[in-house]
Order: C-alpha cells, then sequence, then structure tokens
C-alpha cells in the first residue's frame, strides 16, 4: 500500500473510531460519571500519583468527560492541564463540566485521535511532563499505536502513567466471564499483552517502562519515564 494509501486508511479508520464512540457516548456521557466511580477503580490512585508540580505540563489521552482533569487540576494548582478525546460528543460534556468547575483557564480540551495527535502542536513544542491513560486503551482499537503515540508525546524528564482493566487473574472465573461480557457490549476489550506493549515501546523509544497487576487483576497499572 502507498503511503497517500495509508494515510487514506487510517483517516477512515479514525474516523469510524470517532463515529462509533459519539454513538456509544451520546446518551451515555450524561451519567457516565455517576456508573463508572463503581468499577473504573485506580483512577484516583493514578491522579494522586501524578506529582504534578508548579509549572508542569500534564496530557490527559482519552478524557471522555473531564472528570480526571478536574480532580488532577485540583490536586495539583500549579500544573497546567490538556485533554483529548476522539469523541466530540465527551468533549461537549468535558468542557461544560471543565468550565462549570471555574477551571477554563487551566484545561484546555482539544479533538484528537489518541493514535496519531500531534504532541508538538498541543503543547508548544516542549512535550509534556506528564501524560497519563485512565481505562482508554481498552477501547481503541489500535491500542498499540496509542501507548506509542502517548510515550512520543514526554517532555525530557516526563512519565507516562496509565490503569486499564486487567486480566482478573486472581479472581473467580465466572466473574471475569461476566465482567467481560459485559465490557464487550461497549466495545470494550482488556489488554492480555499490555505489559508485552509497554515493553515494547519503552525499548523503541529508550524508556524505563514497567507495569505490574493490582486489585488481585481488576486492574493492570504500568509507568513509561523519559530520562532527561
Amino acid at each position: 500500500m502507498s503511503d497517500d494509501g495509508a494515510l487514506a486508511q487510517g483517516a477512515a479508520h479514525a474516523a469510524a473510531h470517532a463515529k462509533a464512540m459519539d454513538r456509544i457516548y451520546r446518551r451515555q456521557r450524561h451519567f457516565y460519571d455517576l456508573t463508572r466511580k463503581y468499577y473504573l477503580l485506580g483512577r484516583d490512585d493514578l491522579i494522586a500519583g501524578l506529582d504534578a508540580g508548579t509549572g508542569c505540563h500534564v496530557l490527559e489521552v482519552g478524557c471522555g468527560t473531564g472528570r480526571n482533569l478536574i480532580a488532577a487540576a485540583r490536586r495539583f494548582p500549579g500544573a497546567r492541564f490538556t485533554g483529548i478525546d476522539i469523541s466530540q460528543e465527551m468533549l461537549a460534556t468535558a468542557r461544560s463540566n471543565v468550565a462549570r468547575a471555574g477551571l477554563d483557564g487551566r484545561i484546555t480540551l482539544r479533538p484528537g485521535d489518541a493514535t496519531a495527535f500531534d504532541p508538538a502542536a498541543l503543547s508548544d513544542g516542549t512535550g509534556f511532563d506528564r501524560v497519563f491513560l485512565s481505562y482508554t486503551l481498552s477501547m481503541i482499537p489500535d491500542w498499540r499505536a496509542a501507548l506509542a503515540q502517548s510515550a512520543a508525546a514526554l517532555a525530557p524528564g516526563g512519565r507516562l502513567d496509565l490503569v486499564d482493566f486487567g486480566q482478573q487473574e486472581r479472581l473467580p472465573a465466572a466473574f471475569r466471564a461476566f465482567l467481560f461480557n459485559w465490557l464487550a457490549r461497549f466495545d470494550v476489550t482488556p489488554r492480555a499483552d499490555l505489559g508485552e506493549a509497554v515493553a515494547q515501546v519503552s525499548a523503541a523509544q529508550g524508556l524505563i517502562g514497567d507495569w505490574r497487576s493490582t486489585r488481585a487483576g481488576y486492574a493492570w497499572v504500568a509507568q513509561l519515564r523519559r530520562s532527561h
């Protein structure tokens, strides 16, 4: 396939994904945060560990309703934040939530495809001190590309944090089957080879990466760090 053909195919896939996300969240966005707090476990631990000091520029890839950005901005008042999402429906809710929180001066929201966004344009060419993804990779078809692109957005000394569904490896098999079947209804697929992908992206980009299972395998967390 030619480069032009590959670009056209990539754009078509991104448009299809955006349309699918808008379809899923057109109604869900209005009550998304009320329901997700019961099973998107580990989000607040990730936010608390960002260590985003004064002057830090933080990017959330797949920011959804803006819930995480608002929580992070309140916890780290000296940092500034950018969020991207492929769903215009979600961004509409995020903009409303950010404005209601009085944080539109510190949180910038932009439409963006997690697999193909321009880190330089979003960060004025400097990259980001912190990048995080919260239950995002399990919803992105080309999730490996999204992980690589997010890691590429790191400034020198920067760090990427992520949390997502694990493989429920220390939980009852019946629970795992129920959860995976239920998640599939929303086009969510826990990534069994997340650890392998973290290692591959780290090696390709010269990063220090690690991942671990938490909450009996309910969630997996990872960090990728760029040296100075």
